[in-house]
């Protein structure tokens, strides 16, 4: 019930995976070649095996100065990011109503001073002849706030750590599957935490992965809620404040490590 027409899915899918073939695949390829990423005998450790570009939705969209893009496919993915935004909209209402905040104060936190940061990172995941030696995408968690996926039904390959044990995500038609990011667990004191995903490169089929992430914007300013943090606890407050662009400067470099000393450094 995430309110999203069917139809549309069907046909971000079709556009998505055509504009891999047209305009992305032979580009991978050439890439693959010349990193000699076909021939390696040893695990790859800084690298994915994924294909990517970046939509930017909100503040400000950037789906003109993308090039390649046909206008129908810009129109769908218009239409669909719509539709998202109102989504992570209501899970963030949601979310409020679970932790006993008033309503809206997620988005507030989000809004900053010009509205929250919201793009889709549109990934394909070809086949990749060792799989055993390189990931698809490294085991991360995210940076953001509330992520909204829209996953192939066909290939798997996302997995998720929970209990110290590795969860597949299954392909299903027609659905988005909900993320938290490390924003979500500061604001809300860690009573929600960001989930440590990878995805796990196949042999055969080209995965495709639209994940929207709907952040805060640059400005706004993080920390616990302050009807979330126990009055005992208040001296010693695990989660830092901080800005979040300064996060996501710090983000960049160390994505694929523990999210732990990141939100140390933030209290720096």
């Amino acid at each position: 019930n995430h309110g999203i027409s069917h139809d549309l899915m069907d046909t971000v899918e079709r556009l998505t995976k055509e504009h891999y073939k047209k305009c992305m695949e032979q580009r991978f390829k050439e890439m693959v070649e010349s990193s000699g990423l076909e021939a390696v005998q040893s695990e790859i450790n800084d690298m994915d095996w994924e294909s990517t570009f970046f939509l930017r939705h909100l503040p400000a969209s950037n789906m003109h100065e993308i090039p390649d893009l046909e206008d129908d496919y810009r129109k769908a993915m218009k239409e669909f990011a719509v539709g998202l935004q109102k989504l992570a909209e209501q899970m963030l209402d949601l979310l409020c109503e679970n932790l006993g905040l008033e309503k809206g104060y997620l988005k507030k936190v989000f809004y900053g001073s010009k509205g929250p940061n919201f793009g889709t990172k549109v990934s394909n995941y070809p086949p990749c002849p060792k799989p055993d030696l390189i990931m698809g995408l490294r085991a991360h968690t995210d940076a953001g706030g509330i992520i909204l996926l829209f996953q192939d039904d066909k290939v798997s390959g996302l997995q998720l750590l929970k209990d110290d044990q590795r969860v597949d995500v299954p392909p299903m038609k027609h659905s988005i599957v909900i993320n938290l990011g490390d924003q979500l667990e500061v604001i809300t004191n860690g009573k929600y935490k960001s989930v440590m995903h990878r995805v796990i490169a196949q042999t055969d089929g080209n995965r495709m992965s639209l994940a929207s992430f709907y952040n805060p914007g640059d400005d706004a300013v993080i920390y616990p809620a302050p009807s979330l943090v126990e009055k005992e606890a208040e001296k010693n407050q695990i989660y830092p404040k901080f800005v979040f662009d300064d996060y996501m400067k710090l983000y960049v470099g160390l994505k694929f490590q523990a999210k732990e000393p990141r939100f140390e450094a933030m209290k720096a």
